[in-house]
């Protein structure tokens, strides 16, 4: 194992050392320690810039199982390294930044940061991985270590509500990713991310490819909160703050990002991947920001802002990835400007909606409320968060010179080449006048939250504790993360050549590295960009001040919940009702109806079976022939079986099932199967000796009365289950499908000897090839064992009571 698979899984290792730790530091704050971790991790992949950024990769892989192509392998390029960095170097400021906000004497810590490096480990590890079953692994990782965040105020209702709802949703959308991998597998015969690259230009002429895009794509919307997968997002600001700044504004949300970004080379020669990412993007963008205008809560407005950004970088992923479909050298540039986009948005997106989580938090924790209704005048008392929260507002809204604005402003120049497109001309048009309206929305919501929040009078009643500025611990974070969006913004250069060329270069490595030009600057001219940022300041003022009248009129400003999370609230409802009713038709209490249902599964898989593979062509030649006194047996064998139904009496029961039992012993021995015969024997005999000793103990024998439903269904399901084993029993033998099929007796008879040391084929098959299924029916005997002698004492113990 690789010192790079040591760093992924240090977030594991160090929290299984958390109980140990936490008892002997009762009377410091275990965050101290925690921070080492992600301040560690970020200099350890940090070293690695100088490489990457000349365009060098690193690949370590270590076996897991081979035989299923399944590897631990990690793939570390620019994206990745972007996301680490992104993943260790928020985690250290919001590591630091939970050590004031939580307190050590209320909070169970030792539980936070468990399920916190539980989650920067997955997210590592999603990231990091090569191998795509090693990636939906850590994938479901980060969708329980979230839901474990989440619910970390268990006592709250609505925590345990916002963890389960992003649990379902996520989770619903990893096994879907998970299928779309599987039939990858099967068209390419590999996991390998890099090998399934390679083979792009084969893969997109499959039958598979688009399902397998579908799919994967249900992941990524449902992880990064696109709509209408969003609804989960808001639900889970019930999290601590510190959650809230790391997982749904720098790390989780971005790993459905990350995985349309690291797949795009795969599916991006689709145009199909482009138009779905660009429409669904779209949608998100704007109807994110026009339900954040209906939010009185400081999380909820950066909540639904959050699910706003996520749709603008989709979208930009969306106009980018077509690239891929052009060859003239302007072309590729001209689109590939919306990929570099994307990734400068994404880092942009990173620090400034870091830091307002963080400010929320601080406003939160320092007045005992986030609804926005109730703040007002808190400038004068809390200026450095003021000042913190005006950076991290003015960048989100796209205003200069912060860091927001540069990644605007390629946003809105790749907005102007969907016109370049083979697209309808209205649709040219319309696309990008939706998306500069969703970015009037952004700056009118941004000014809604900073003024009211921070200006107007101050009303101490309005607040259960003291208003006061907040400790300088708790403002390290944001402050750094604000002068990143500063410095960031002065001097937008500054990552392009480290961090920004190789991310671009790695989700697009066929594309030529010099048609992609990347410049960044704060002022490019007076040209239309400029004009449409403008165009939104302007606007985006006038509806500002319009916007208290505007909302009394409207009455779907007015209402503060979706209508899209009763859908989901009715649809959990409805599958809790279907559930029930479900269980109260299988759980009746009647052997018959679990035997039956049981039975109707089988059939179905069975007949599914020999239609699927032909079973059913059968060829009587070469058997040998049936003697008379055999078809004696059989019929006396069936007819037994036949009559059982309408026996009346036990004793009666009980001969003719001895019967069946020595007439199956003769059959055994006429066809050579001895040791079958003895054992049927011996199974009878024993079998009739303990029916004869229970006798005495049985209630008197009824005959229950069944609807002639039922009684219909039995004798179907009797007659299906009598055919299907006769089938069952000789297929093997007639069969003469298309199928080849070996016997997998042949494979014991060929290797008892060999690979097992034993001359008795049925002996080296218990003890070696099955030895697993032996020890547990072994121990299946012992619990049975075990139950029964717990019962004869408890019955025992009764009759002593007595």
């Amino acid at each position: 194992m690789s010192i790079l698979h040591l760093a992924t899984l240090s977030p594991f290792i160090i929290a299984l050392t958390i109980p140990f730790i936490y008892s002997f530091t009762k009377k410091r704050h275990i965050g101290w320690y925690i921070l080492l971790v992600p301040i560690v991790l970020f200099i350890f992949f940090s070293q690695y810039i100088p490489q990457l950024s000349q365009g060098i990769t690193i690949l370590s892989e270590v076996q897991w199982i081979p035989s299923l192509d399944f590897h631990f392998s990690i793939y570390l390029d620019g994206l990745a390294l972007l996301f680490v960095l992104l993943i260790t170097g928020i985690g250290a400021l919001v590591v630091f930044y939970s050590i004031f906000y939580l307190d050590k004497n209320k909070e169970n810590l030792h539980q936070f940061y468990t399920y916190l490096l539980m989650f920067m480990g997955a997210m590592l590890g999603i990231v990091l991985s090569d191998n795509l079953i090693v990636l939906y692994v850590f994938w479901e990782l980060t969708s329980l270590a979230s839901a474990l965040l989440i619910s970390f105020w268990y006592q709250r209702d609505q925590s345990i509500f916002g963890a389960r709802k992003s649990m379902l949703i996520t989770v619903f959308g990893g096994f879907a990713m998970m299928a779309g991998f599987i039939l990858l597998y099967l068209e390419a015969n590999t996991f390998s991310i890099q090998s399934l690259i390679g083979q792009a230009d084969t893969l997109v002429a499959s039958p598979l490819f688009i399902p397998a895009m579908i799919l994967v794509l249900l992941g990524a919307f449902t992880k990064s909160a696109q709509f209408p997968f969003h609804i989960w997002l808001p639900d889970a600001m019930e999290a601590p703050t510190p959650v809230s700044a790391y997982l749904h504004s720098a790390t989780m949300v971005k790993a459905g990002i990350y995985l349309v970004a690291r797949l795009t080379p795969v599916f991006g020669v689709a145009t199909s991947w482009v138009w779905i990412l660009m429409i669904v993007g779209l949608v998100t963008l704007t109807w994110g920001a026009l339900c954040a205008l209906r939010q009185y809560d400081l999380k909820g407005i950066l909540a639904y802002s959050t699910i706003s950004q996520l749709g603008l970088i989709m979208m930009l992923f969306g106009i980018g990835s077509y690239s891929m479909n052009v060859r003239t050298f302007d072309e590729v540039n001209l689109y590939a400007t919306s990929m570099t986009a994307a990734v400068i948005h994404l880092i942009n997106h990173a620090t400034f909606k870091g830091s307002l989580f963080m400010t929320a938090g601080i406003v939160d924790h320092e007045t005992g409320t986030r609804d926005i209704r109730k703040l007002g005048g808190l400038l004068s008392i809390m200026p450095v968060t003021f000042t913190i929260s005006l950076i991290g507002l003015a960048a989100m809204a796209g205003i200069p010179p912060f860091n927001g604005f540069l990644s605007k402003e390629k946003f809105f120049t790749s907005l102007l080449t969907i016109s370049e497109m083979p697209i309808h001309d209205s649709l040219g048009i319309m696309i990008p006048l939706i998306a500069w309206l969703a970015s009037i929305i952004t700056f009118v919501y941004c000014a809604i939250m900073l003024f009211r929040t921070f200006t107007g009078k101050f009303e101490p009643s309005n607040y259960s504790v003291k208003v006061h500025e907040a400790p300088i611990g708790m403002l390290i974070s944001p402050i750094i993360l604000g002068i990143l969006v500063v410095v960031l913004g002065v001097f937008p250069n500054l990552l392009v050549p480290y961090i920004i060329e190789p991310t671009v270069a790695s989700i697009l490595p066929a594309v030529d590295r010099e048609a992609v030009n990347i410049e960044l600057s704060l002022w490019h001219g007076f040209e239309l960009e400029l004009f449409m940022s403008i165009g939104v300041i302007l606007i985006g003022t006038f509806l500002f001040i319009k916007f208290p009248s505007i909302k009394k009129k409207s009455c779907w400003l007015s209402r503060e919940r979706e209508s899209l999370h009763r859908v989901y609230e009715e649809g959990i409802i409805g599958l809790d009702r279907s559930a029930k009713w479900m269980t109260k038709k299988q759980i009746t209490g009647s052997l018959r109806d679990y035997m039956a249902y049981m039975l109707i599964f089988i059939i179905g898989i069975v007949a599914y079976a020999f239609i699927r593979s032909n079973s059913l062509a059968m060829s009587m030649e070469g058997m040998s022939p049936i003697e008379p006194y055999t078809i004696g047996l059989i019929a006396l064998l069936v007819f037994s079986t036949l009559t059982m139904p309408f026996m009346k009496n036990r004793i009666t029961l009980l001969i003719n099932l001895g019967v069946i039992g020595l007439v199956l012993s003769l059959l055994f021995t006429l066809f050579s199967a001895q040791d079958l015969a003895l054992t049927q024997l011996l199974v009878e005999t024993v079998t009739i000796i303990l029916l004869l000793l229970t006798f005495k103990y049985l209630p008197a024998f009824k005959t229950e009365k069944r609807s002639k439903t039922k009684k219909s269904v039995n004798i179907i399901l009797s007659i299906c289950v009598g055919v299907g084993v006769f089938l069952l029993g000789v297929s093997a033998i007639l069969f003469n499908g298309d199928h080849d099929f070996t016997p997998v007796s042949q494979y014991y008879i060929e290797n008892s000897y060999e690979l097992g040391g034993g001359t008795n084929i049925v002996n080296v098959i218990l003890v070696d090839f099955r030895a697993l299924d032996t020890l547990l029916e072994v121990l299946v005997l012992g619990i049975v064992g075990l139950a029964i002698i717990t019962m004869v004492k408890h019955r025992m113990g009764r009759r002593e009571d007595v």
